[in-house]
C-alpha cells in the first residue's frame, strides 16, 4: 500500500517495551460472521484486521469484541437475520475462547480483565451493538447480561424501537423518529444500570445521547467516536456533548477511522456529489453530511437500488487507503483531553468495520498509536490511561453501582 507509515524506529521500540508494563485495551472492534472459520480462523495470520497473530505483534492486552447486528429493515425477515448475526458473531467469539484458552479468555469484570493480562492471555469484553432486532424487549437485555455482555449500544444505522440513531438513514426503518430515546430506550438505560452494563452512546443521535445522560445513574461509554470540532459530523461528539460526558463521569474513545479524524479532500466530495445525484438524489451542502445516507427520498427505494447507491458510497470513501493517519488520531485525543481531562479519554479502533489509518491497519500495527502518544510528550501514566486503565475504572464504577442496586 502506498501511504503506509509507520512511526520513527526509537519511538517504537519505547512503545514496545512501554506495552510489556501497561493494558492496551481497544475500545470497539467488530467480529466477521466468518470469523473462524477456514480461511478467517483466529489462530492464524489472515485477512481480517484481528487474529491471534496480530494480537501478539501489536502487543494488546484486550479489546471490546462486538456482537453486531448490520443494516437491516423492520420486517421479520430483517429482524430474523439481524439475531442470527447477533448469534454467529457471540459463537465465532465463544470458539475462539474454547479452542484456544492459552491465548484468549472471557473477562466479565475488570479483575478479571487484568487476571487473563496478568497471564499473558488476550482479554475479551463482550460488547453488544444494534438492538434493533431484539423482539423481547426488556428480558432481552437480561438474557444478553446473563450471556456476558458488558457494554451495550442500542442503534447502529438507522433508528429503531430504542432510540434514534447519529445516522438515521430513513431507508432503514421508513423515517421512524423519537427525538432521542422511545420509551422502551428510557426503560432499558435503568435495566442496563441495574445490570452493571455500560451503555454505550457511540452511535446515538445528540438527542439520544443527552436522554441517556439524564436517564443513567452511572457513567456512559462512548466506544468509537471522534470530536466535532476536528470534523463536523453528527457520529462525532460536539464539545458539549462532551463536557456533559465528562461531567457523567463517563469516558470517551476516540476512534482510528479515518473520515472523522480527517475531513473529505475536494475530489472525494466533488465524486460523492455526483453519486448522489446519479441516484436521483440532492448532494448535501454540507460535505460532512456526505458521511451518511439521510435524505428521506431513500424511504421507497428497493433493496437493490440501496445497496447500489450504498456500495458506490463506499467505493469513494476508498476507506482501504485512509486519509488520515495515527498524527490526526492524536489531535483528536489532545482536543479531548483539553477540553474533559485525560481521565475521561480513551482508544478504540472500529477494526473489521471500516476502521482503519494509514500507519494503523490492524491490530498488529498497535504500537504505532503508542508511538505518536509517545511522540507528542505523553508520558506513561498518561498513555496507560488512554489505552486502559480510564475503561477498567468506568467498567468498575458500573459494575459497583449494580451491586448497590440490588
Amino acid at each position: 500500500m502506498t501511504n503506509r507509515k509507520t512511526a520513527p524506529s526509537s519511538y517504537l521500540e519505547q512503545a514496545a517495551r512501554l506495552h510489556e508494563r501497561l493494558i492496551s485495551f481497544d475500545g470497539h472492534l467488530d467480529i466477521p460472521l466468518e470469523f473462524g472459520q477456514p480461511g478467517s480462523e483466529a489462530d492464524k495470520d489472515g485477512p481480517g484486521k484481528f487474529d491471534i497473530p496480530k494480537i501478539r505483534r501489536g502487543k494488546l492486552s484486550g479489546a471490546a469484541a462486538t456482537v453486531h447486528a448490520a443494516v437491516l429493515r423492520p420486517t421479520p425477515e430483517g429482524h430474523a437475520a439481524g439475531r442470527a448475526q447477533h448469534e454467529m458473531r457471540f459463537a465465532g467469539l465463544m470458539q475462539m475462547a474454547r479452542d484456544f484458552p492459552q491465548d484468549v479468555g472471557i473477562a466479565a469484570s475488570p479483575q478479571q480483565f487484568r487476571d487473563l493480562v496478568a497471564q499473558k492471555r488476550f482479554a475479551i469484553v463482550l460488547a453488544f451493538q444494534n438492538a434493533a432486532p431484539l423482539d423481547g424487549g426488556l428480558d432481552d437485555l437480561d438474557a444478553w447480561a446473563a450471556r456476558g455482555i458488558s457494554i451495550f449500544a442500542f442503534t447502529f444505522i438507522g433508528n429503531n424501537g430504542w432510540a434514534d440513531s447519529a445516522r438515521p438513514y430513513p431507508f432503514v426503518n421508513g423515517g421512524l423518529h423519537w427525538n432521542g430515546l422511545s420509551p422502551l430506550g428510557k426503560q432499558a438505560v435503568h435495566r442496563l444500570n441495574d445490570l452493571g452494563v455500560l451503555i454505550d452512546v457511540s452511535q446515538l443521535s445528540s438527542a439520544a445521547f443527552n436522554d441517556v445522560i439524564a436517564q443513567s445513574h452511572v457513567p456512559v461509554f462512548a466506544s468509537h467516536s471522534g470530536v466535532r470540532a476536528q470534523v463536523d459530523v453528527d457520529r462525532n461528539f460536539s464539545d458539549t456533548e462532551l463536557k456533559a460526558l465528562q461531567r457523567n463521569g463517563g469516558l470517551i474513545q476516540i476512534v482510528g477511522f479515518a473520515p472523522y479524524l480527517k475531513s473529505l479532500d475536494n475530489r472525494m466530495i466533488a465524486d460523492l456529489q455526483a453519486t448522489w445525484r446519479r441516484f436521483g438524489l440532492n448532494a448535501p451542502d454540507n460535505p460532512s453530511d456526505m458521511l451518511s445516507v439521510n435524505d428521506p427520498a431513500t424511504v421507497g427505494w428497493p433493496e437493490d437500488r440501496f445497496w447500489d447507491f450504498l456500495h458506490e458510497f463506499h467505493v469513494v470513501l476508498d476507506l482501504d487507503r485512509p486519509i488520515a493517519s495515527t498524527s490526526h488520531l492524536v489531535d483528536a485525543i489532545d482536543h479531548a483531553v483539553d477540553l474533559i481531562g485525560i481521565d475521561h479519554v480513551g482508544i478504540s479502533s472500529d477494526f473489521n468495520h471500516a476502521g482503519g489509518l494509514s500507519d494503523w491497519m490492524d491490530v498488529g500495527e498497535s504500537l504505532n498509536v503508542t508511538a505518536g502518544l509517545l511522540s507528542r510528550g505523553y508520558e506513561q501514566e498518561a498513555i496507560a490511561k488512554l489505552w486502559g486503565e480510564n475503561f477498567l475504572r468506568t467498567w468498575q464504577v458500573a459494575l459497583d453501582a449494580r451491586s448497590h442496586s440490588r
